[in-house]
């Protein structure tokens, strides 16, 4: 008996299961993941104790902080100053006008109140008024003592109120409108030299109304063409330092 093959006899296998793959890959992987992570940890030898240690450095540091921000101190070499204030204290620095060209400048604890781009500044006397107690600019203005008249100057120089720190500059021409009422006014703000004051003299004042504490300071420089720096005008002043603040 004859038997016809019809083909090549075929065994049938199963396939390979690709899940048990994957899942060894991914034990494969996890496991090489936990060795990298213990060598990171052991090379940096972060342990529990210096993970808490390193919260309570920056909790320190960050309460420093708060202190520092808590408490009140005097401005530090403010205004360009060549010294440092002591707490308690304002620092300044005035400068008068350069001939008729540059205008003064007056910086109060840490602020431009009168001169540069931004802070209108007049010929004649520019004058700041400060809260002797608080620092705050009370007001500022500028009085042409060349061409307009002397009575708005002692008009202003009469409201100044007790406490008041004055700060003056002068430009140009500072005094050929002043009378008797505007020099003692000035006088008993503590100038001694507001009666030598005349045409084109450069002049800065530090004082006060009504604070015994305090030891008014002030720079004059006369008007000679023999010896001017500027032809007809002289050199200009400048003067800085720091001045006690009134007790309440």
């Amino acid at each position: 008996m004859y038997r016809h093959r019809v083909g090549p006899y075929v065994v049938h296998t199963r396939q390979p299961n690709y899940r048990i793959q994957r899942w060894f890959v991914l034990v494969f992987i996890l496991v090489l993941a936990i060795l990298v992570c213990v060598k990171i940890f052991k090379y940096t030898e972060i342990t529990v104790d210096n993970l808490f240690s390193f919260e309570h450095e920056k909790l320190d540091r960050e309460m420093s902080v708060l202190a520092e921000t808590s408490i009140v101190r005097a401005p530090q070499n403010q205004c360009s100053l060549v010294q440092t204030c002591p707490d308690e204290h304002f620092p300044f620095k005035i400068a008068t006008g350069a001939a008729n060209v540059i205008g003064p400048k007056i910086c109060f604890n840490g602020q431009v109140l009168m001169g540069g781009q931004t802070k209108p500044w007049g010929h004649g006397l520019n004058i700041a008024v400060v809260n002797g107690i608080t620092g705050q600019l009370i007001d500022a203005d500028s009085f042409d003592m060349w061409s307009d008249d002397v009575k708005p100057l002692v008009e202003y120089l009469t409201s100044i109120k007790n406490g008041s720190l004055v700060l003056i500059a002068s430009c140009d021409d500072p005094a050929t409108r002043l009378n008797d009422d505007a020099r003692t006014l000035i006088s008993q703000l503590g100038s001694s030299q507001i009666s030598n004051l005349s045409f084109r003299d450069n002049w800065i004042f530090v004082g006060g109304k009504g604070i015994n504490t305090l030891k008014p300071l002030e720079k004059y420089i006369k008007n000679d063409k023999t010896v001017n720096l500027y032809g007809d005008w002289p050199e200009m002043l400048e003067m800085e330092g720091c001045i006690p603040r009134k007790q309440e």
